[in-house]
């Protein structure tokens, strides 16, 4: 608490000199000092001069004495809310009914010299105190309260220590006074600086800020604040984007360079340990600055009086947030002021020059002669208009608390002497009962709050929270918009409390008179989204990633996406899991119905073929090349389309057994028919002779072995794939992430592709039998037609090969079956649609003459065209030489 040296015009501290006569006086050995007799003194250690050696000492004689400068209107209030205190408690009559207390106020001057010889003086009743001795009797003192900033309760306390003497500071909040070890008798009616840290912490977190800039006094105070809020917000995930140390001594170029740090900041929130003085420059550095929108946030709500002082800061402190620790109000003290009057008090040496100050006047017995336009002191002045600024946050009445907590604890020790049977004289008693039994002490003041102190010898209070904010009239004022328990916490976690409107303008965020706006690195991450950490940047700063397939984010700020169940998939937008549907190649859908139309056009068009052929088995066209094998061809060309039906509708055990097998024992059966029918033509073309051994071959039962040995062997490898590891039906949960395909899976590959791997070699074989035989007269045989449609059926199947595997899902199965439609259409119409032509619409051309015709017509141009070559070969140069 530095108010009085700290802000001379905002708290009262106004130079003597600024008044027409030179105020700085030299005060005499007789120290001034307001005492008033009691039954039991109680001591009291103000800042009402501030106190200066005049000049530097040379340490070979006593110093003179020290300057008075200046007068602390807030110091001389503070010690007045102690004289209230008492007069009160003298007239109670619950209180300490049958003890009058006196006190005796001394002036610290602000100055660790002041404050200690004042208490020595104190203790030893003298004004040139000497150190263990009392040279005056006199009533018993009690306690000493005071003082107001910590340097001086440190110095104070480690004397009154020696001599476990009761102290109460009203405003030193220094977090090393409460070690009980070094200052056993110390207590204070305020919280230590550490859990007002602490708190002010709390409220940061409670506000979701993550983005955050400490404004720290460069010392032990700023060094000790700034590493316990960085040690209470990280775990939090609350970054620091700067820590800023201020000076101490008054260095405007360091102030400047912190001023321009604080420009290029993104974070919107700034936490302040600084003293009043250093928080007073950096406004000044800020004003004018484009700096507008911060939140600062202190756990001194003083600081936000500053705005009152400092022209045009008002905007840059707008929306500030501060803590007030929520202590006792002195009821009646203003009235109390209002007829304060020096004739009444001549013992108080303070008055006269507190009075000069304040109305701006001089004691007439002062000056022989009046100055023109010097306005003289009546003493009949009120204090009523010359109220004190930010009353809600200046705690003039501070003291008040600690004399009634003085009082309590002396009317315990008198109390529980006369319970004892002990002796009831109030002066006989001793420091350090009374230390003990202020420790203890538990009551409550006229205005209803509770006193207690903690173990350290803190105050055990709550923190009212104030926001800085300005009214449509453009006047700035401070609100009180909640509240912080630090007894009441959730884990380690104090409970923050703040009033509706408050809470509501966390959610909506705008920067509007009442409302709190966000301070974050990177904007939350969106459900469905995945914060990916920066390179180099600190855990608050990141970027968003949209959830993968088959992850999810379904809240905000999600360090990582989740996976959906398997039975499940993400939406669109990847905030939830929903649930996949089974789908596979129905009938009913038109891909489906399509292709079994298909097939059973193909079935029904080779069966048509073949019904075509029996009726016509006697003509020269069907008898060529084994109407047998052709019976063949077709019947299983006709079950190769219909097994393309198994395919379709949702798989069973039955279909997957079904499928592939008899896939491949019917095309194995057609290709080895075609096979057959091409090793016959060849055969044929090369028997010379009749009776020779090859014309063996070329018996219907020679054929028909081909194909029943080709397609047994095709049925020993299903009945080993069916035996081992048999197809099955499965449900495939990658293929498609909105859909479960069901689908049959293949058991054993290796079987599977040694099917198809047999298959392929028959086919390739055949084909390439039939790309050999091509070239023989085509009256009696098909070669060219066999030929082309094995062409058909290699191409498709190779093409397959690529679409099936880039395939997926359902389009797998549709694939394939269009596979064996294709291949199926392709040897069908290759091999047997010539031959109906010939049938049904060229009968003149199924006949023998005509086929005989036809035959020595190709002989004879096959005889023309083998001269030609071979007198194009004689007559080649090569040949003639």
């Amino acid at each position: 608490m530095w108010l009085c040296i700290l802000f001379p015009v905002v708290f009262g501290c106004v130079s003597v000199s600024a008044i027409s006569e030179p105020r700085a006086w030299l005060l005499p050995r007789q120290r001034l000092h307001f005492d008033r007799p009691g039954d039991v003194m109680v001591g009291g250690s103000f800042s009402i001069f501030d106190l200066s050696i005049g000049t530097l000492s040379d340490f070979t004689v006593p110093p003179s004495g020290l300057l008075a400068s200046d007068v602390s209107k807030w110091g001389y209030r503070v010690a007045q809310s102690f004289v209230f205190a008492i007069e009160e408690i003298n007239r109670s009559a619950h209180l300490l009914p049958n003890l009058t207390l006196g006190f005796s106020i001394r002036n610290s001057g602000d100055s660790v010299h002041g404050a200690v010889h004042e208490t020595m003086s104190f203790l030893s009743r003298q004004e040139e105190p000497i150190p263990n001795y009392t040279c005056q009797h006199g009533s018993p003192q009690a306690a000493l309260v005071g003082d107001t900033r910590s340097s001086l309760s440190v110095s104070m306390a480690r004397l009154l220590g020696l001599y476990k003497f009761p102290q109460v500071s009203y405003a030193s909040s220094l977090p090393s006074l409460s070690d009980k070890i070094q200052f056993p008798s110390f207590l204070r009616t305020l919280t230590s600086d550490l859990t007002s840290c602490r708190a002010v912490t709390q409220l940061i977190i409670h506000f979701q800020w993550s983005w955050v800039i400490i404004l720290a006094h460069d010392d032990d105070f700023g060094e000790q604040a700034s590493s316990l809020a960085i040690q209470e917000l990280s775990p939090a995930g609350v970054c620091i984007e700067f820590t800023l140390r201020v000076p101490s001594h008054e260095s405007m170029g360091k102030i400047g360079e912190i001023v321009q740090k604080m420009q290029k900041c993104t974070a919107r929130v700034v936490l302040v340990f600084l003293s009043n003085s250093n928080f007073q420059l950096i406004l000044h550095g800020l004003r004018g600055a484009p700096v507008s929108g911060q939140v600062w946030v202190s756990k001194d709500t003083l600081h936000m009086a500053l705005a009152l002082s400092t022209p045009g800061i008002s905007q840059v402190l707008h929306g500030t947030f501060g803590l007030l620790f929520h202590s006792s109000r002195a009821i009646g003290f203003p009235e109390f002021l209002a007829h304060l009057r020096p004739s009444r008090t001549p013992e108080d040496m303070f008055i006269k020059k507190f009075w000069e100050i304040t109305f701006d006047c001089t004691w007439p017995h002062q000056s022989s002669t009046v100055t023109e336009g010097v306005q003289l002191c009546s003493g009949n002045e009120s204090l009523i208009n010359k109220q004190y600024p930010f009353p809600e946050v200046s705690k003039i009445d501070i003291a008040y608390p600690a004399v009634y907590s003085i009082a309590h604890a002396l009317h315990d020790v008198i109390t529980s002497g006369q319970q004892d049977g002990k002796s009831t004289d109030s002066q006989d008693f001793q420091p350090w009962q009374l230390l003990y039994a202020l420790r203890k002490v538990h009551f409550k003041t006229p205005d209803g709050i509770e006193i207690m102190f903690d173990r350290n010898g803190d105050l055990v209070s709550i923190f009212d929270i104030l926001q800085g904010q300005k009214t449509p009239e453009g006047v700035f004022h401070l609100v009180h918009v909640g509240m912080i328990d630090p007894q009441v916490s959730s884990g380690n976690k104090m409970m923050v409390h703040l009033k509706e409107e408050i809470q509501v303008s966390c959610l909506n965020a705008e920067m509007t008179p009442g409302l709190v706006p966000t301070s974050v690195c990177s904007e939350s991450c969106l459900p469905g989204f995945s914060q990916v950490p920066r390179l180099g940047a600190p855990q608050c700063c990141f970027d968003c990633s949209p959830c993968p397939e088959g992850q999810f984010a379904d809240k905000k700020d999600m360090k990582r996406c989740l996976l959906c169940p398997k039975e499940q998939y993400s939406s669109h937008t990847r905030d939830r899991c929903l649930p996949r549907t089974e789908i596979f190649l129905a009938f009913e859908e038109p891909l489906g119905f399509m292709l079994a139309l298909v097939a059973l056009f193909l079935a029904g068009l080779a069966v048509l073929v073949l019904g075509v052929f029996l009726k016509h088995r006697d003509t020269p066209v069907v008898r060529a090349n084994n109407r047998t094998l052709s019976y063949f061809l077709l019947i299983s060309l006709s079950l190769c389309a219909l097994c393309a039906l198994l395919f379709l509708g949702r798989p069973s055990v039955l279909t997957c057994l079904l499928r592939q097998t008899t896939f491949a024992v019917v095309f194995t059966v057609a290709v080895s028919s075609v096979l057959a029918k091409t090793l016959t033509v060849v055969l044929a073309f090369r028997v010379t002779r009749p009776g020779a051994r090859i014309q063996v071959c070329l018996s219907p039962g020679a054929s028909t072995s081909v194909v029943l040995i080709a397609s047994f062997m095709q049925v020993v490898l299903c009945g080993v794939w069916l035996a081992t590891s048999p197809p099955f039906p499965d449900r495939d949960m990658v293929s498609e992430p909105q859909h479960i395909v069901i689908q049959c899976q293949e058991g054993s590959g290796t079987i599977f592709f040694c099917v198809l791997g047999y298959l392929g070699f028959l086919a390739g074989g055949t084909f390439s039998v039939a790309f050999l035989a091509r070239g023989l007269p085509d009256v009696f045989n098909e070669t060219k037609f066999l030929a082309f449609s094995m062409l058909l059926f290699c191409s498709v199947w190779t093409a397959f090969l690529p679409l099936y595997h880039s395939a997926r899902g359902k389009s797998t199965v549709a694939v394939e079956i269009f596979s064996i439609l294709a291949s199926t259409a392709g040897l069908l119409g290759g091999i047997f649609i010539p031959k109906c032509y010939i049938i049904l619409l060229r009968p003149e051309r199924n006949m023998s003459a005509w086929l005989r015709q036809d035959h020595q017509a190709q002989e004879d141009r096959q005889s023309e065209m083998l001269q030609r070559r071979c007198f194009s070969r004689s007559t080649s140069p090569a040949l003639m030489i």
